[in-house]
């Protein structure tokens, strides 16, 4: 889906599909280098970093696995409630293992500190992280991000796997949510 069909509820336009692909080249080159001889275990936290997943994937040019995980740190509403729940695990053991989140979006951080934290207890020969987006003046805790595709504003933004009551997902770049449509108003 593209802009035009949601134009009325957008406050504008952040990123075009067209610069996401580009970042993602960027970085696939950039880890392709990094993970030369080594083997590489991508872990995407569902559901927002689906599209990321996916396009960097494909964007890679060497082998590698891929595993999901869903975790959880929301409490009611949009309020973090500081703990995190796995609400499904990963199915490949991470022993010796070099293994990259994938994430759509970091906020606070607060959930993927925690989520680098646990991998990391599993074994792992490595943990580093793949964000498509980061709000630095959002973050809670600092993050050591070794790939990050844009740094944004802290506003709510939606597309590309980002949604707003599980709308606008699938937009094919990323915008501004209008505020008119989580106020209320």
């Amino acid at each position: 889906m593209d802009f035009s069909h949601v134009e009325a509820d957008l406050a504008k336009t952040l990123i075009t599909e067209e610069e996401l692909h580009a970042k993602l080249q960027e970085l696939a080159r950039e880890i392709e280098a990094d993970y030369e001889g080594k083997d590489l275990l991508l872990v995407g936290v569902l559901r927002g970093a689906v599209m990321v997943m996916a396009d960097l994937a494909r964007a890679l040019q060497r082998h590698i696995e891929m595993d999901w995980m869903a975790v959880s740190s929301y409490g009611s509403g949009t309020v973090s409630s500081g703990v995190v729940r796995i609400l499904k695990d990963l199915d490949s053991d991470l022993t010796g293992r070099n293994v990259l989140i994938v994430e759509d979006i970091i906020d606070s951080g607060l959930t993927l500190s925690w989520l680098r934290a646990n991998l990391e207890s599993r074994g792992a020969a490595s943990v580093e992280i793949c964000t498509m987006l980061r709000k630095p003046d959002a973050l809670k805790v600092q993050v050591d991000v070794k790939y990050c595709g844009f740094d944004i504003p802290n506003e709510f933004v939606i597309g590309y796997g980002l949604d707003y009551a599980e709308k606008y997902r699938n937009l094919r770049g990323i915008g501004v949510l209008a505020p008119h449509v989580y106020s209320g108003e």
